[in-house]
């Protein structure tokens, strides 16, 4: 599979996610969201959730689940957050949609906790 961003094919496996996360930049992740049916427009609460994930994976070469995303986005945000909160950002899973959407690979594991 494959999508197509300013002019540029970038190839998806099976799961819809990049193949190379290094060919992720904003226009890619506005693509990627624009093909999920449960996603607007992405928000600042969106992008900071996806370059977290982003950050993890990079310096971290950890995808986190998605009680540590949410620990760590109240955190960043200043207030207490739950997991519903993150679930009306990423509706299928913020651990999952939202890696996609970041540009990340496909995560395997079932549940955040």
């Amino acid at each position: 599979m494959a999508i197509e961003v300013n002019g540029k094919t970038l190839e998806t496996d099976d799961h819809g996610n990049l193949t190379n996360y290094l060919d992720w930049d904003e226009d890619v992740a506005k693509a990627l969201a624009a093909a999920e049916e449960t996603m607007g427009e992405l928000t600042q609460e969106h992008w900071d959730v996806l370059n977290y994930l982003r950050k993890k994976y990079i310096d971290d070469n950890e995808q986190p689940m998605e009680r540590a995303i949410v620990k760590d986005m109240g955190k960043i945000w200043g207030k207490k957050i739950g997991s519903k909160d993150l679930y009306k950002l990423f509706p299928l899973a913020p651990s999952k949609q939202g890696n996609r959407i970041a540009g990340l690979p496909f995560v395997f594991r079932k549940g955040g906790y």
